[in-house]
């Protein structure tokens, strides 16, 4: 029988390029860390060749996608409860089985008939021990920066049903698929949970326990692969996107004729949401929730139902993309939520974090909160949107204010009104969705690049120069980051040269230098130089004739040598740095040469030596 083949490509839809700004925000791809990851993809992708790895336990697969599938239903005495966990042995802790419960039905108030479809996100327990294979970890390297999984949280990817049902006792049935990952495929797994979903609620348990099955058979999230998923007779096929694609760019995943004539259902990714739909109802004022995203502000999204609060967040997570964005966020946060009391206190200053919210009595917690999205329903009118002012916080009484921004904040850069045409005229055209948000995500991503690319420049001139690396050292230290001497390139070298756009950029730098945003990409950033820099010590390690060294020098000192060249063999594999193979072979060999040479009790203690 011919089932369905569903197609994503991953990535933002096709954007044109400003010069020079292509390897602006990608991460550094030095020859040996693509050819690292290159082997570690081959290998993981042998693992769904026909004979599998013989490492991989049951569920071993499963865990690469999920940690557990989730039934959560309503009990009249206990309230929401979790009925089934699967796999069976899916280890959860009470306050996460709690958090669960509660994120995963809408509030009464929301009036969620029918099938509702949303994602929530929530803390992981801390001191539990990953239960996943670590090289199926290491592929979390190849994925762009902000599709990297965070090891301290979950996602909740929710399919809720609620209908009449005059059988039971309340008069409705009121159930949640629910997958718990760690992984931010909201796009995937919302596609997977409308195919499974319904079925599920007709068939049950036994139906669970095969999807489950079907999914341990899937291959590894091998970025960069086209990866085909079995899920109940249908095939997902989808290319998760690495940090080598262009941003902007949208991998083509080609449909290949199926001898069974499968059918082809292309979808556009395996992340993203549907940006213009979010940022409709205040598409006015796009690029001050940009600014305030990109500066880390705590920002409340008060909308109808968790729907529309869990797309707006990710809304504006993607924003600032490929920037990560580093602080806490909630799609859809709840009165019940264990961090409610640490997020909503009075006694100190709001917390930079994002929150989605459909609960009114959220209107009168976080008005102290300087920054207050309200959305109503997320339609896209036949007409255009009348201009939505930002209104001052002190108009927002209730949750039935009507939409809009209400905060006080100035923004640093002048209003772009050609954007704000630009969408103006394609809703006017009736210009599908899709198309608005391929426009408005280039925008986005061509703002995000003007705004880093002089931060790249400058961060890049901290690296010391390759002549101050000498194999008989410790590699150089990076130069300390000075917030004058960046100010300072600004004159020449600033976003002026790839934007337009005018206004007080020097305030908006400041103010993001401050913010959690930048701490998190300059650590990331100090990080890849500082393994470059040890790379680079080894290669010029490799250069050197060792030997030669060790003859003129003690037997204690050869020794010293050898254990400190195995030590860096070791690093290298540890931390994955951008280290060509043959550079590893070689220092090998260098280490063997020098052993050999060495008197015969002493070569046969290092062979058998580790490292200390």
């Amino acid at each position: 029988a011919g089932g369905h083949v569903i197609s994503a490509a991953a990535g933002p839809g096709p954007a044109r390029r400003r010069a020079g700004s292509a390897m602006s925000l990608r991460e550094p791809s030095p020859g040996g860390a693509v050819e690292a990851g290159e082997d570690a993809a081959v290998a993981l992708a042998e693992l769904d060749g026909p004979d599998p790895c013989l490492s991989l336990l049951p569920w071993d697969r499963f865990s690469a996608w999920l940690h557990c599938v989730c039934v959560v239903g309503f009990d009249l005495e206990l309230g929401q409860a979790v009925e089934v966990i699967y796999p069976p042995h899916t280890k959860l802790t009470d306050k996460e089985k709690t958090n669960i419960c509660y994120l995963s039905f809408p509030d009464s108030n929301s009036g969620c008939l029918g099938d509702t479809q949303f994602c929530f996100r929530f803390r992981r327990s801390p001191g539990r021990k990953v239960s996943l294979c670590c090289f199926l970890d290491q592929l979390d390297r190849d994925v762009p920066v902000y599709l990297k999984k965070d090891p301290a949280y979950y996602y909740g990817y929710v399919y809720f049903r609620q209908v009449r049902d005059k059988s039971l006792k309340r008069g409705y049935f009121q159930k949640s698929l629910v997958l718990i990952s760690k992984l931010p495929y909201v796009h995937l797994f919302h596609t997977m949970l409308k195919q499974i979903a319904p079925e599920y609620f007709e068939k049950s348990e036994a139906f669970l326990e095969a999807v489950c099955s079907d999914v341990d058979r899937w291959p590894p999230p091998v970025p960069g692969k086209i990866l085909h998923l079995p899920i109940m007779g249908i095939i997902i096929k989808l290319q998760i996107p690495t940090y080598r694609d262009k941003p902007g760019t949208t991998p083509v995943v080609q449909d290949v004729h199926q001898a069974d004539a499968q059918i082809s259902m292309p979808l556009p990714t395996v992340h993203e949401v549907n940006l213009f739909r979010c940022f409709c109802p205040v598409f006015f004022h796009v690029q001050m929730l940009w600014e305030l995203v990109l500066l880390g502000e705590p920002l409340v999204v008060m909308a109808p139902s968790p729907s529309e609060s869990s797309e707006t967040v990710l809304a504006l997570v993607s924003c600032i993309s490929p920037l990560k964005y580093c602080s806490d966020f909630r799609p859809y946060f709840t009165i019940h939520d264990s961090e409610f009391k640490e997020y909503t206190t009075r006694t100190q200053a709001p917390p930079s974090v994002i929150l989605g919210v459909t609960n009114p009595f959220f209107a009168k917690t976080l008005q102290h909160w300087p920054h207050i999205i309200r959305i109503g329903d997320i339609k896209l009118p036949g007409d255009v949107p009348k201009q939505v002012k930002v209104k001052k916080l002190k108009n927002l009484k209730t949750l039935d204010s009507k939409p809009g921004v209400y905060t006080s904040y100035k923004p640093y850069l002048n209003k772009d009104e050609e954007i704000v045409k630009q969408l103006q005229k394609g809703v006017q055209k009736k210009r599908p969705m899709e198309a608005q948000s391929v426009i408005l995500r280039r925008y986005f991503l061509e703002l995000t690049e003007s705004f880093i690319i002089p931060l790249e420049r400058y961060v890049a001139s901290l690296m010391p120069l390759q002549k101050c690396i000498s194999p008989w050292k410790s590699p150089p230290q990076l130069r300390q980051f000075s917030q004058d001497d960046f100010m300072k390139t600004l004159e020449k070298a600033g976003p002026q040269l790839t934007s337009g756009l005018k206004g007080d950029w020097i305030g908006l730098y400041r103010h993001f230098l401050r913010s959690p945003n930048f701490d998190g990409w300059f650590r990331s950033r100090q990080k890849e130089m500082t393994q470059k820099l040890e790379a680079l010590h080894l290669e010029a390690l490799c250069n050197e004739n060792l030997v030669f060294w060790s003859q003129k020098h003690t037997e204690v000192e050869t020794v010293d040598l050898i254990l400190k060249l195995k030590n860096k063999l070791l690093q290298a594999d540890r931390e994955h740095l951008p280290v060509k193979n043959d550079t590893l072979k070689k220092l090998e060999m260098h280490i063997n040469d020098i052993i050999q040479a060495l008197p015969d009790d002493l070569q046969d203690i290092l062979l058998k030596t580790g490292t200390t």
